[in-house]
């Protein structure tokens, strides 16, 4: 009797394995690389876009691991040299690269932005991942030449290289009411589901091409 007790402990220990193995092997996993925004700066981090991200993904039975590796202040420089560790770390299928809005506000020369975001993206395709790309605007005091030239960035990085983009991160928020934190550059918490939305678009067809099974969302 203990025999068969102790065999059908083991079977099932081992099924057990197996479930759990197979879950991992069919788990994506998503990276955001990206700043303050990202960072759940001046927010409740249970409240931020990228918690909010996850959220949705449990909502839908999406197996997505949604793994943040923002840190406010952040610059295109400091990503592009975090991006190797964080790359062989994750493994991840989609990359988030929110990056560019501190470097714009620094005053620092555009075609070095561009060429930092443009070797990220380069890397994050080496590896087989899907990068998304967030843009961002600065404000018109920092002179109408280098204001257009900064927000040119991102849309021509998206047609060099077929990327995904987001055109404005802060669209619906930086002139709206209650959206904006007292410095006038953080998204407040009432902000958090506008810059999901604002994501989402571009991060749905992605999603949902490693998840064929899901069906699409109303949200």
């Amino acid at each position: 009797m203990h025999t068969v007790s102790a065999l059908v402990r083991s079977f099932t220990l081992a099924a057990l394995m197996l479930l759990s193995l197979s879950a991992l092997a069919s788990q994506n996993t998503l990276l955001v690389v990206g700043d303050s925004l990202s960072a759940a700066y001046g927010v409740p981090s249970e409240t931020a876009w990228v918690q909010l991200l996850r959220d949705r993904l449990d909502e839908q039975g999406l197996n997505w691991d949604v793994v943040n590796a923002s840190i406010s202040g952040e610059t295109t420089d400091g990503g592009l040299r975090r991006l190797p560790d964080l790359l062989q770390k994750n493994q991840p299928d989609v990359v988030i690269i929110e990056l560019g809005g501190n470097d714009g506000l620094r005053g620092f020369p555009p075609d070095v932005i561009e060429s930092n975001l443009a070797d990220m993206i380069e890397q994050v395709r080496d590896i087989g991942a899907t990068p998304v790309l967030v843009g961002m605007q600065i404000p018109p005091n920092y002179g109408q030449r280098y204001t257009r030239m900064f927000a040119d960035i991102f849309p021509k990085l998206s047609d060099r290289y077929d990327t995904p983009l987001v055109p404005f991160f802060l669209e619906g928020i930086y002139n709206e009411d209650g959206l904006m934190q007292e410095d006038g550059i953080h998204p407040t918490e009432a902000a958090q589901p506008v810059l999901l939305d604002n994501l989402w678009p571009q991060l749905e067809p992605l999603i949902l091409d490693r998840n064929p099974s899901a069906l699409r969302s109303d949200q």
